[in-house]
């Protein structure tokens, strides 16, 4: 059975869902696990969930003679990569950063004010029609204590479609909010 087999079995059958396996040239084996998405609750990895899965993938490494000469098992972070369709679904409405394959060329730049050679974006993930979507504005972000005139027109939305066959890499935006997480609320309500 290959290694990555292994371990994905090994981590489902702990009740985890397996995010990433990396393997680096010193030997390091890196795990990365996270808790399996149930709609509308908020789950994260711990230390305990973190020193389970290692216990067990030691084991179980052992008896499949796997090489390595350490492990390391974490959560997947703030900055969580997007994998699959499932993980799209479930961070639709966040704020991501995307990295595309190709620029997104002239065509599809034209008259957007897109530069034609960016492949980088961060904005809002959507679903579209044809796949996906990322919704983003140009207008840079205020600065704490900045007002902001009431007349200021605000910078219009940009979209830009894509498939995940097009895209290198994708992750959840780091945002970082010092007050603590706060509960989604519904459209049209406010906090």
């Amino acid at each position: 059975m290959a290694l990555h087999e292994t371990i994905e079995q090994t981590v489902t059958g702990l009740g985890y869902e397996l995010v990433d396996i990396e393997r680096t040239a010193g030997g390091l084996l890196r795990v990365t696990i996270d808790q399996p998405y149930v709609q509308g609750a908020e789950q994260f990895i711990n230390a305990e969930d973190c020193e389970k899965v290692t216990r067990q993938l030691q084991f179980v490494l052992e008896v499949e003679g796997a090489a390595y000469s350490r492990l390391e098992v974490s959560s997947p972070g703030i900055d969580r990569p997007l994998r699959g369709e499932k993980d799209f679904e479930r961070f639709a409405g966040e704020l991501i950063d995307l990295t595309l394959k190709v620029p997104i060329g002239a065509a599809a730049a034209a008259g957007s004010g897109v530069a034609a050679s960016r492949k980088k974006f961060r904005g809002t993930l959507e679903r579209a029609a044809s796949g996906w979507q990322i919704v983003w504005s140009e207008e840079p972000a205020v600065k704490p204590g900045q007002k902001v005139s009431r007349k200021k027109i605000p910078a219009p939305l940009q979209a830009l479609g894509f498939t995940l066959d097009e895209i290198v890499q994708a992750r959840l935006a780091p945002v970082v909010d010092f007050k603590g997480r706060r509960p989604k609320s519904a459209p049209g309500t406010e906090i």
